[in-house]
């Protein structure tokens, strides 16, 4: 019994700062599938008039390609990298890449956004706390700030939108030797 083994799949690749147009024609054009995801005009009203529309994940585009194969990619102008771990390109998972696409096909307006991991230290941004600073968690599929007085040991927890927090620190510094912290990025030539 034989089956055929799919080695393609889909990688981070780190562009140089606005050129993920120009790289994503030039990778496209070399055959490879290609995936930029870009805010919808309906979004950029007051932009329309623009040839790019700014990109979901600015400095990034997604490639579909054969890892063991990547030379042709990292010598395409305009790419810094393969994102991975050291020299170890990462593949993204196919749902991530799929929820993107679905997100932008969509035409439902979206936008950048600072990634938050539960256990981050956060900031009020847009609420009447604002300003208030404490460790984002999730509790019960809700997120929380807990906000603690160090001298008594004790903490409260408020209830409130994800999209009302800020990150106020790296989060390799949340993580202090885990994975997300040796992400790097594969540097051509």
């Amino acid at each position: 019994m034989t089956s055929e083994w799919n080695s393609t799949a889909w990688y981070a690749i780190q562009t140089r700062k606005r050129r993920e147009q120009s790289t994503a024609t030039l990778l496209s054009g070399k055959g490879y599938e290609i995936f930029l995801p870009v805010q919808s005009w309906e979004q950029r009203r007051d932009r329309q008039n623009e040839e790019v529309r700014p990109t979901l994940f600015p400095g990034y585009l997604f490639c579909c390609f054969d890892v063991q194969k990547r030379v042709p990619i990292l010598v395409t102008p305009g790419v810094v990298g393969v994102v991975g771990q050291g020299r170890v390109p990462i593949p993204v998972p196919f749902s991530e890449i799929h929820a993107i696409q679905s997100l932008v096909s969509s035409g439902v307006p979206a936008e950048p956004w600072p990634y938050l991991e539960c256990g981050q230290r956060v900031q009020i941004a847009d609420h009447a706390l604002q300003g208030i600073e404490g460790i984002l968690v999730g509790h019960k599929g809700n997120h929380r700030i807990v906000v603690s007085v160090t001298l008594l040991r004790r903490s409260v927890a408020l209830e409130i939108h994800r999209s009302c927090v800020i990150p106020i620190q790296p989060l390799c510094e949340v993580f202090a030797g885990s994975v997300s912290e040796g992400v790097r990025h594969e540097v051509s030539a």
